[in-house]
């Protein structure tokens, strides 16, 4: 039986780049959106001219209390896909944040805390029970909790919390042989921040110029790393938080 993989944020940049490179390693996929349905719809055809399965399903991951019903979603969108449980995880979706520490308000930082650490904690926790013993779980991380720039106090924060949580989640999902890494992209070309790497040549150059590869990233440079990751190739890796910034201000 094929391996299935859940995606939050899977219709576009990361997420998107994830479920599609999954696909080309014969994994299916569950994978969630926010809003725009037609985007989603996008990415199943093109899993499944992958000769994969997907299947997307609204969510919004800022909002614990749906999970439950988004956790029956799951599990009916299992059925149509021949399984009971599945096999991967990975905590995509996300919110960008670029605001001073003194000048970030205390609705931003409940946002970026409901996104980023309520909402993978909680999500994961729901999910635990229909997840394989086995399994493998991805928290995306970012290169900003090691690269510290000035606008990102608040999200890069969130972010270390997810590191922390991985190695927890590692230890405590051990039992059940259950892996969990981190993986921390440093500055990707994709619309996240209203596509800020990708649409800004000034800023391009910037990265590029502090990165030891010499350019900014692009998603081929991180989906395929995360589906490796997940793969049996690196079933010894656990608890680690893995950079993947092509050496971004080293």
């Amino acid at each position: 039986m094929s391996k299935i993989a859940i995606v939050t944020g899977g219709s576009r940049g990361l997420g998107r780049n994830t479920v599609l490179n999954l696909a080309k390693r014969g994994v299916d996929a569950i994978f969630t959106y926010h809003s725009n349905q037609a985007e989603a719809e996008a990415v199943v055809g093109l899993v499944r001219e992958a000769g994969r399965k997907a299947i997307a399903l609204q969510l919004d991951t800022s909002k614990a209390g749906s999970f439950d019903a988004f956790v029956q979603s799951a599990g009916q969108a299992l059925k149509e896909l021949g399984a009971e449980r599945f096999d991967y995880l990975v905590n995509n979706a996300g919110t960008s944040h670029h605001q001073s520490f003194a000048e970030t308000t205390e609705e931003e930082l409940d946002t970026l805390y409901n996104v980023h650490f309520k909402g993978v904690f909680f999500l994961t926790q729901k999910l635990l029970p229909l997840i394989n013993d086995g399994g493998r779980i991805v928290n995306v991380s970012t290169g900003l909790t090691r690269i510290v720039t000035p606008g990102s106090a608040a999200y890069a924060s969130m972010k270390g919390a997810v590191e922390t949580l991985t190695k927890y989640q590692a230890k405590e999902l051990g039992a059940r042989g259950i892996a969990v890494n981190a993986v921390a992209p440093g500055a990707i070309a994709t619309d996240f921040s209203g596509g800020m790497v990708r649409d800004n040549p000034d800023l391009n150059k910037r990265v590029a110029e502090i990165t030891a590869l010499g350019r900014a990233g692009e998603p081929d440079d991180i989906g395929p790393m995360i589906a490796s990751l997940l793969s049996e190739d690196n079933r010894w890796v656990n608890a680690q938080r893995i950079e993947v910034s092509g050496g971004m201000s080293i």
